[in-house]
């Protein structure tokens, strides 16, 4: 495949800031292929042929990683490992989430409004009962805190039996997260439309940025969770396909999948605690 052919899984580790720019590509062409052919359902088709873009790559990463195991190196040296396999997966995420979002501001209202149909009543659905005050609510903490480990056994799950699975819930969120902060910009910049001149783009800019940081703060550590436990799951995939099962050397991926797990659940909980406390306060 041409796609799968830009870069190899080394060459990401080593230069994980070029995965920004592939993931805006995968989900640039994956966007006006399915307005093009599948223009009713692209919301969801969009989502399918990004998710075939990047599987390659992410198959290959998780194997990489898995072969790390079995190097019986130490456990602090494992985690430093797949840190660079942790940032090649968000810096593809981010460069998803940034596709979303220009397209949703640049493209007609009506394109947009077929294009992120399913992403918008998504969004629609998510309740927004967060009082955004250290004192608030501790059930919209608990209530956000157990729906994000729900997505993260799926990820787990997913990556399980798919290998690389985890990567269609990722570009799902990916682009609910580029709809909303889209949605976010657009509508503030029709507000200060009609400002005029330099302070018109003062507003623009500002706007563009308070979108951008508004599901930044909580959103790193959430999708980072859900990376490291799509990675755990991957690991014990490949493990089981290449045969590992029953040695010792499998119960060394054990540990370290547990551990990966346990990382990915601090995560979320620090991500819960973001979202509920201080992203609401500062916007």
């Amino acid at each position: 495949m041409v796609l799968e052919s830009l870069i190899d899984p080394f060459k990401a580790e080593t230069r994980p800031s070029r995965l920004i720019l592939l993931g805006f590509v995968y989900c640039t062409i994956s966007v006006f292929l399915s307005l093009w052919i599948f223009k009713s359902y692209s919301s969801l088709i969009m989502i399918f042929l990004t998710v075939m873009a990047c599987i390659p790559l992410m198959f290959n990463t998780i194997k990489m990683e898995e072969e790390k195991d079995l190097q019986d190196m130490g456990e602090r040296w494992l985690l430093k490992e797949h840190g660079k396999a942790l940032k090649v997966f968000m810096a593809l995420f981010i460069g998803i989430v940034l596709a979303c979002t220009l397209w949703y501001v640049v493209l007609p209202s009506e394109t947009v409004s077929i294009l992120f149909e399913t992403q918008t009543a998504t969004i629609q659905n998510i309740n927004p009962n967060v009082t955004g005050y250290v004192s608030g609510d501790i059930n919209s903490f608990v209530k956000i805190f157990f729906n994000n480990i729900k997505v993260l056994i799926f990820c787990v799950l997913f990556s399980f039996l798919y290998g690389s699975g985890a990567i269609f819930i990722l570009s799902w969120n990916a682009s609910v997260i580029g709809a909303a902060m889209g949605n976010f910009i657009r509508s503030n910049i029709a507000f200060y439309s009609t400002l005029v001149g330099f302070e018109r783009t003062g507003q623009y800019f500002q706007i563009i940025s308070i979108g951008l940081l508004k599901y930044v703060v909580h959103g790193i550590p959430e999708i980072l969770a859900y990376f490291v436990a799509g990675l755990a799951g991957g690991i014990i995939s490949v493990a089981v396909i290449r045969h590992d099962f029953g040695t010792r050397k499998f119960e060394h991926i054990l540990l370290d999948s547990a551990d990966l797990l346990l990382l990915s659940i601090f995560l979320l909980f620090l991500a819960g605690l973001l979202e509920v406390y201080v992203t609401p306060i500062i916007f």
